[in-house]
């Protein structure tokens, strides 16, 4: 394992103050896959089933389910036990791994759900 994809929990299970690199990590890894249009979206204190959601798209279902792939390997590395779902499609696939929650995308599939309008209303995104 390179430096750079060292687990940024030391945990399986989440403790206070991880989620901040967990969160890094994973924006890293989508990068790394060559994600597009990645968005995290700060929920803390605003819901309770996460304190961040990423969003991104790949060009196609193909690149979208390997995205998914490689973050569940990666997230498996760092001693997280993620929970997906919609890898069979690879049009929008949701990976759960605690407090970061993962939303991938193809950008049709992304355009029409439009997640990030939805959570606008509650929350400021910031583009990563």
């Amino acid at each position: 394992m390179r430096p750079e994809e060292q687990s940024p929990v030391e945990r399986k299970d989440a403790k206070p103050g991880l989620t901040e690199p967990l969160h890094d990590a994973i924006i890293r890894s989508l990068d790394q896959d060559k994600a597009e249009d990645i968005i995290a979206i700060d929920l803390a204190g605003k819901t309770s089933f996460a304190d961040h959601m990423i969003i991104a798209n790949g060009r196609s279902s193909r690149q979208v389910a390997a995205m998914a792939s490689h973050l569940i390997e990666r997230l498996k590395e760092w001693g997280i036990r993620p929970r997906a779902e919609g890898m069979s499609q690879g049009d929008w696939v949701l990976i759960d791994a605690g407090d970061v929650v993962v939303h991938l995308f193809r950008p049709e599939v992304r355009d029409f759900y439009n997640l990030e309008k939805m959570w606008s209303a509650a929350v400021i995104g910031e583009a990563v």
